[in-house]
């Protein structure tokens, strides 16, 4: 993957600010050659992971071993796990703080 600071591309500075909702779409003599999508450190954490052939070896790999040898549902794996069945954890993440700031 290659990084490039937006002030380092002087073109692009104006069209690809923060807070922008709006993909850009780079061409070369009218050609699409990128698309450049706003995004958060998340967004850009599950792009990576998408693109990532290791990462999609591992999910066909899960995929095919669910196919032949089934999966649990949810209330067998808290059985397993001694998790009372009316007891769910919370399904929302945790919001980061930043660096140096403490609540």
């Amino acid at each position: 993957m290659k990084c490039i600071e937006i002030s380092e591309v002087s073109a692009l500075a104006a069209h690809v600010k923060p807070g922008s909702s709006e993909p850009v779409l780079l061409t070369d003599h009218g050609r699409v050659v990128a698309t450049i999508v706003p995004a958060d450190e998340d967004d850009a954490q599950s792009m990576l992971l998408s693109i990532n052939p290791r990462f999609g070896a591992i999910l066909e790999r899960s995929r095919r071993r669910l196919e032949s040898e089934g999966g649990l549902s949810s209330e067998a794996v808290r059985e397993r796990l001694g998790i009372p069945a009316g007891s769910r954890g919370s399904t929302r993440r945790a919001k980061r703080r930043p660096k140096g700031k403490r609540g």
